[in-house]
């Protein structure tokens, strides 16, 4: 008997429930997107027991949600989704955004391709790796005043813009024009700050990455051609977030909720999902430093976007303009947002946590990093998710391994071998930091892709192979 058994029940191919019967206590049903093949990983990893914990939160609204690349996090599984109503008593949770706040990808178009790219590929990735710092604690080449910092905090990407960092069009083509509302520096701490101060434009380590990438296959004409794409073209990732001031924010706000729970008699049943009503003054707080922070991790995406352009320069001597290279979309993928959404047929503002997951709304690029050995993929979100998953997707492929038992599987000569053998150049800051990401130690973004897509969370628009890497 299979462990996922009296466990779940099956919806449809895509979807299964574990009602709020499971365990005393749930205020509602677990909703997970899946495929039966990739339940045994879920319920072997304890993640959907996280998402059962979330559905015993205060003020929370449909389902407690987790989208097919779920595994493991901080109090909430990372691929969780989840709407609580402040008219209700609904909270807010650091644990429900995560500790990268707006770790979050975008996607450059060129209009250069794949065969114009391949012999100078190399030479493209060692300019990357040298213009991009990245790494355990890298530091960029711009060191904040305190004046500058605050007002990043409040501006995102258009400070990187205002700056020279960029160009107004990068601003129609990121989530929230690249700033989200509310932000408030003051609240943010001075250990945070001095964390952030050096490393704004910095790729960090971890999953981050920048990955030079060509058009596999399209599998909707007319959708690749409204975002710019076609067969063969040269694309860009790149993937990162708010780094170490982001990190200590939620550090911070944790012991903040850990003493609001108490304050407002709320009770969990783990204490990683320490909360406080979004309207108190303690969620308020958190909400207005977390927005300063996804702000930072925009105005960083956007600085890498520019130093990006300029390596491709520098190596085709050429200048960006005429490379064609512009802004697809940036999506954030750890965030907390105050939304408009309909419940029960009537419009209501709720607090949507995506942990892990990505917006979906209808027309909207949605861009689904794999693994630097396989494939990306950029799907178009859908009517369908704004009626089901509150707009949202899943954000990736989702780890199989720890980062220790990828270490302990994974030889870095054989990884680099293969990663040749395939035709894809990588550099990494560390050996240790290239191991942890390697194929193995990911779901295969395929199959969580098909899971979203048969259930009509996004629809699949074309799919991306790697051609050179740089990793933190």
């Amino acid at each position: 008997m299979a462990k996922w058994q009296g466990i779940f029940e099956k919806i449809d191919n895509w979807r299964w429930k574990i009602p709020r019967s499971f365990k005393e206590g749930m205020r509602t049903d677990v909703l997970i997107y899946s495929s039966e093949e990739m339940l045994e990983h879920i319920v072997s990893d304890n993640a959907h027991l996280q998402s059962v914990n979330v559905a015993f939160l205060p003020g929370i609204v449909g389902n407690s949600l987790a989208m097919p690349d779920i595994h493991l996090g901080y109090g909430f599984p990372i691929g969780g989704v989840v709407a609580f109503d402040p008219e209700a008593g609904g909270i807010i949770s650091p644990g429900g955004v995560g500790y990268d706040i707006n770790c979050g990808i975008r996607v450059l178009r060129t209009e250069l391709t794949h065969d114009e790219i391949k012999p100078k590929i190399r030479d493209i990735v060692s300019r990357l790796a040298t213009n991009v710092p990245s790494g355990v604690g890298s530091e960029g080449p711009l060191s904040l005043s305190s004046r500058d910092l605050d007002k990043l905090l409040v501006d995102g990407a258009r400070w990187a813009v205002s700056h020279g960092y960029g160009e107004q069009n990068d601003i129609d083509h990121t989530e929230d024009g690249g700033a989200l509302a509310g932000a408030d520096p003051s609240l943010v701490s001075q250990h945070a700050k001095e964390r952030g101060t050096s490393q704004q434009g910095t790729l960090g380590s971890g999953n981050h990455f920048l990955e030079v990438q060509f058009v596999e296959e399209i599998y909707d004409e007319k959708v690749a051609a409204e975002f710019g794409l076609f067969k063969d073209q040269v694309t860009i990732m790149v993937h990162s977030g708010s780094r170490g001031l982001g990190h200590q924010v939620c550090t911070d706000y944790i012991k903040v909720m850990n003493e609001a729970m108490h304050k407002y008699d709320i009770h969990v049943p783990d204490r990683q999902l320490c909360c406080a009503p979004i309207n108190s003054p303690e969620g308020k707080d958190y909400f207005a430093a977390m927005a300063a922070a996804a702000n930072f991790a925009w105005a960083n995406r956007q600085m890498l976007m520019h130093w990006t352009r300029e390596s491709f320069s520098q190596a085709l001597q050429s200048s960006p303009k005429k490379l064609g290279i512009s802004l697809i979309y940036d999506v954030a993928h750890n965030i907390a947002k105050m939304e408009k959404h309909k419940v029960n047929g009537k419009e209501k503002t709720l607090c949507i946590h995506r942990k892990g997951a990505t917006r979906s709304f209808p027309g909207q690029p949605v861009l689904i990093p794999g693994d630097m050995g396989r494939y990306s993929y950029i799907l178009v979100g859908t009517e369908q998710a704004m009626k089901e998953s509150w707009g949202s997707t899943c954000h990736g492929a989702g780890r199989l391994m720890s980062r220790a038992a990828a270490t302990r599987a994974v030889s870095v000569n054989q990884l680099l071998a293969d990663l040749e053998k395939k035709g894809i150049v990588v550099m990494a800051a560390s050996k240790k930091g290239l191991v942890e990401e390697a194929s193995e130690a990911y779901k295969d973004v395929r199959e969580v892709v098909d899971v979203v897509h048969n259930a009509g969370l996004a629809k699949k628009v074309a799919r991306m192979r790697p051609l050179g890497v740089v990793k933190g």
